[in-house]
């Protein structure tokens, strides 16, 4: 009996020693066609093989996901060979052709990176230019080049082509353009060109929403949109813990074109299929799983005709679960800038030669965008993708007001009533306790209901470094141009910011000094 006990013991032991097959982490970029094919090599994986996966979708644009990749955050993800070449390696020549771009391209990721990119998909997103059918037809506009004439033509550039040098920087310049622009999210600005708002925007040549817009695609007459090919990226030492990625994924080159592309894109934008059936059907269509393989839970979207409280309700589970993780990134945000904040204003209204830079600083924190601070937090050793790097942005964006109200209550207590403390003997600690607190409670509150509310706020963000919370159906929604996912999002995240301002303000009446 004591052997087999033994025995049992050591299993036990033996199974514990030995670490848990690593997951691999398939990622994308915060729009359609980017997250469809990393769920169609999730899938892919996770049905042919024993491998666990992990999915971490929606993560914003280049950087943030390419510094993933990096930091070893994410193993795969797809991207392009024109992105590759003008915004990672920044080189200023133009592009050559096709595979001359892929080759160079997947030399310098493998040689300074770590990275290898696998054969390509088979198809070429370039961008394009698309003017408003009328316009163009109106004003005669067949080529870029015939935009230099017309600067009064207004302009809707996603944010990311706003930027990039192979977008309107680049090509205002190649061009001499000098539109008026604004920059929007991409899934806006298809809305606003169609409803006449702006007269052109930047598109993807194999974006499922052109099917159905009223839009015309400008001859790129002098050439300057480098090739787009698109491949999987594998971090190296992926494919060396897992050689048999390379073939399994190897199965997917050259099996799609321009126009099949276009038309998966179109399903899941236009036609309203979840990712996941489009990605599933493809794979069957193309004889890479067998129709017995288990099928994959869909995420419920909107249907036709549907109501915000019906999708609510039939959305309520996940939501209720993007609640927790909105209240957990916040939650714990907010209390450790409380903990760090009013201690350290307390410290400054004693060192006034300190107060000026440290809220100074402070302050700096509260203008870097939000999107930014939570994409430098990616390469931070310790950090990287997910919770810990939300938590530690939003700790940074809910110093100020706390720190500032902090400070600013002590300094405003009546100084007679400071003289008159001082008076009946009691020492500074005691002062601080028994007269200061108390009475700049009130401004200290204020400070942390504001704090609260932003942090609620940006939280939504959080979603695009894979953190989760409410902002992952806010960024679907704008994907996929579903109000309703949209709602399903913002809603609850503004019911939240309420409820939290309420039962602050409740806690600071129940706080308040009895005078």
């Amino acid at each position: 009996m004591r052997s087999a006990a033994l025995l049992i013991l050591a299993f036990f032991l033996l199974a514990a020693a030995v670490p848990a097959e690593e997951p691999i982490v398939f990622a994308s970029k915060n729009f359609t066609e980017n997250q469809l094919l990393a769920e169609i090599m999730a899938q892919l994986v996770e049905e042919r093989t024993d491998i666990p996966v992990e999915r971490r979708v929606n993560l914003g644009g280049t950087l943030v996901v390419f510094a993933a990749l990096q930091e070893g955050e994410v193993d795969v993800y797809p991207d392009y060979t024109g992105t590759g070449w003008s915004i990672v390696l920044k080189e200023e020549e133009r592009a050559p052709g096709s595979l001359q771009t892929y080759l160079r391209v997947a030399e310098a990721y493998h040689q300074n990176y770590g990275i290898t990119w696998l054969p390509p998909f088979g198809f070429n997103n370039t961008y394009a230019v698309a003017v408003h059918e009328d316009v163009a037809e109106r004003l005669g506009l067949e080529r870029i080049s015939d935009l230099a004439a017309h600067p009064e033509l207004r302009a809707g550039w996603s944010i990311e082509f706003m930027n990039r040098e192979d977008g309107y920087p680049g090509l205002a310049a190649w061009y001499g353009l000098d539109l008026d622009v604004r920059g929007m999210e991409h899934g806006l600005a298809y809305e606003a060109i169609r409803s006449g708002a702006v007269d052109l925007t930047d598109a993807y040549s194999t974006d499922g929403k052109l099917a159905g817009m009223p839009v015309r695609i400008l001859e790129d007459d002098r050439g300057f949109f480098p090739p787009y090919d698109c491949a999987p990226l594998v971090h190296t030492e992926t494919l060396e813990r897992y050689p048999e990625l390379r073939p399994l994924l190897g199965e997917l080159a050259f099996t799609l074109d321009d126009e099949r592309m276009q038309r998966l894109n179109y399903e899941v934008e236009e036609n309203g299929r979840p990712f996941e059936e489009v990605a599933r059907a493809f794979l069957l269509e193309e004889g890479l799983l067998q129709e017995d393989s288990a099928a994959v839970e869909a995420e419920a979207l909107p249907q036709a005709g549907q109501g915000f409280l019906a999708f609510m309700a039939a959305r309520a589970p996940v939501t209720v679960e993007l609640v927790g993780e909105h209240l957990l990134l916040t939650g714990i945000a907010v209390v450790l800038a409380i903990l760090f904040a009013v201690p350290l204003g307390i410290v400054l209204t004693r060192r006034e030669a300190l107060s000026g830079p440290v809220l100074a600083m402070t302050g700096i924190i509260q203008t870097i965008p939000s999107l930014a601070l939570l994409a430098f937090m990616i390469p931070i050793p310790g950090l990287g993708l997910g919770t810990r790097s939300a938590v530690v942005a939003l700790f940074l964006y809910a110093l100020l007001p706390i720190l500032r109200n902090t400070v600013t209550g002590i300094r405003e207590v009546d100084a007679a009533a400071v003289e008159a403390a001082r008076g009946m003997g009691l020492t500074d600690s005691q002062l601080l306790r028994l007269v200061e607190l108390p009475l700049a409670l009130p401004t200290v509150m204020a400070g942390i209901r504001t704090a609260t509310v932003i942090s609620i706020g940006v939280a939504t963000l959080a979603a695009f470094i894979g953190a989760g919370g409410l902002g992952e159906p806010i960024l679907t929604g704008l994907q996929l141009n579903e109000p309703l996912l949209i709602l399903s999002g913002a809603v609850p995240a503004a019911l939240l910011a309420l409820l939290a301002d309420f039962l602050l303000g409740f806690i600071d009446r129940l706080l308040a000094p009895r005078i």
